[in-house]
């Protein structure tokens, strides 16, 4: 097995680059608690401006992010409205309900997508004897429905369901600047008319932890109350959003290229005995593909398809990621460039060989 591995599991592996490290060491610092973080309050003012909302709140991921939003927009005992699979569903360790009582009301997408019409099927009416809706949950682009994004003409009809039964709207954009950038328009233009908007500087940009909680001001100001009550007062952290502000700063401009990357990828992938993957959906920097048993000859292994792909793979020097016992997932990221992936390309190439 080669040691020189490309790992292509998440963008969220990405190392902090030499100005990243450099600006964390040169960092001006205050107590971020009592406000008083110079560097964190560049960082929030610059976020909310480019989300175009009135402020914004450094949080130490983007599962606090959400979550805060949800507790502080939904009433406990009410139902928060997502898509199936919902980074706020499966990965965010049942926050809703353990930390804020709220209950996931899912609609199952193929592409990840709120079709309007389901939301509003779903809205429960205002009678004494059911939970009622408390929110809908937008996340884009959605992660394991393979990077899918919504356009924005699709979310301004889930937010006229939403005003027409006076809900508000959360928008996961964990991974927002990639939808933004494969949309050819800014993140503000997409996030415009939701109440609150949380999106990562560690994936696609870049940096090596946090998140951005954007809203009104006075919800921000109840944000950072509701951050401190679930543990995320911090300090001294402008040696963190430091590196957050030169991801920020210049992340976006290359996320281009890490899509031109997947797309490389995904047709690659796509042509490879035993997988299946439409290329034309890959729009982001994630692909999602299906493995079927002609990969391994035509037999499941014992493991499962998935685990012994995985096995089968690094083997090969290639690291991707399980997202279920048929479905694999692979992201690009700024530490794989266009060398990288061709490399990548050609040992699943072997490796594919080598199980034929």
């Amino acid at each position: 097995m080669t040691t020189d591995l490309i790992d292509l599991r998440s963008d969220t592996v990405t190392r902090p680059d030499a100005e990243m490290r450099r600006a964390m060491a040169e960092a001006e610092v205050g107590d971020d608690v009592f406000g008083e973080d110079p560097t964190v309050l560049t960082l929030q003012e610059e976020a909310a401006a480019a989300m175009g909302t009135a402020a914004a709140l450094f949080v130490p991921s983007g599962t606090m992010g959400n979550q805060i939003a949800l507790h502080l927009l939904a009433r406990p005992g009410s139902e928060v409205i997502c898509e199936a699979r919902s980074h706020i569903v499966h990965f965010e360790m049942g926050a809703m309900a353990a930390l804020s009582g709220l209950l996931p009301r899912v609609i199952a997408a193929d592409d990840g997508l709120l079709d309007p019409a389901a939301v509003e099927a779903l809205v429960v009416p205002p009678v004494s004897y059911r939970a009622r809706t408390g929110l809908i949950a937008v996340e884009n682009s959605h992660n394991f429905a393979g990077g899918t994004v919504y356009e924005r003409g699709h979310l301004e009809a889930v937010l006229a369901v939403a005003r027409r039964h006076r809900l508000p709207v959360h928008f996961d954009g964990a991974r927002v600047w990639n939808a933004a950038a494969a949309l050819g328009t800014t993140p503000a233009a997409l996030t415009a008319g939701f109440e609150s908007v949380q999106f990562c500087l560690s994936k696609g940009l870049g940096a090596p932890v946090g998140s951005l909680l954007c809203g009104g001001g006075d919800f921000i100001a109840e944000a950072r109350r509701v951050r401190k009550m679930f543990g995320g007062g911090m300090r001294q952290v402008g040696v963190i959003a430091a590196a957050g502000l030169v991801a920020l700063r210049q992340g976006p401009a290359r996320l281009p290229e890490d899509q031109a990357n997947a797309a490389l990828l995904a047709r690659a992938v796509a042509e490879l005995p035993g997988i299946v993957l439409d290329p034309a959906k890959v729009r982001t920097n994630i692909l999602i593909f299906r493995l079927t048993p002609e990969l391994f000859g035509g037999a499941t292994p014992p493991e499962g398809l998935t685990a012994a792909f995985l096995a089968r793979l690094k083997e090969h020097g290639v690291l991707a990621s399980p997202v279920s016992r048929d479905l694999a997932r692979m992201v690009t990221h700024r530490d794989a460039p266009r060398p990288r992936i061709l490399e990548a390309i050609e040992r699943l190439r072997r490796m594919a060989g080598a199980l034929a």
